[in-house]
């Protein structure tokens, strides 16, 4: 879905939500300033329940967000609308819906799925929930937890320790 936005600034737009697992609320609100590539780290100003927090920066959207930055300086927010204000949630959905159509992707209820992988990409590399929790900005664990809900399939498909043994018959 990435490579099926055709403009940059789409792709910034979609590669940030994956990987920084942003609301769609927040995420139209990025501003410049949020990004610190020297901790790799985005500023979350105000999210959901005024509260601020920090969530990851990967290298690579890093990179795609510098090339982005050199053809679209704005001043304040990292994706603005014409007049220079942040672009609205209703924008932010369109884009995703276009390079999902693109990429002939079905599943996906629009951009807040973007996070949901971000979160169950963590869960499977190993995160511990806390730290999923604090990334997320989750006031409950609760909230957390759900993401151990959606992987539970996983379950019946993992191998059982005692079967990979190689124990003579």
């Amino acid at each position: 879905m990435l490579l099926a936005a055709t403009k940059r600034r789409d792709r910034c737009l979609l590669m940030t939500a994956y990987a920084t697992g942003l609301r769609v609320s927040e995420l139209v609100r990025l501003k410049v300033s949020a990004i610190d590539g020297e901790r790799m780290t985005v500023r979350v100003e105000q999210g959901k329940g005024r509260k601020d927090r920090y969530t990851i920066l990967s290298q690579r959207l890093l990179s795609e967000l510098r090339s982005y930055w050199k053809e679209h300086r704005s001043p304040i927010y990292l994706f603005p609308n014409r007049k220079g204000g942040p672009i609205s949630i209703d924008y932010a959905q369109r884009i995703y819906n276009l390079a999902k159509l693109r990429a002939g992707i079905q599943k996906g209820h629009g951009i807040h799925t973007l996070r949901h992988c971000f979160a169950t990409h963590l869960l499977e590399a190993g995160v511990d929930l806390r730290t999923m929790q604090t990334l997320l900005g989750h006031n409950s664990m609760t909230s957390t937890e759900r993401y151990l809900q959606i992987r539970q399939h996983r379950i019946t498909t993992t191998a059982n320790p005692l079967d990979l043994l190689r124990l003579p018959n």
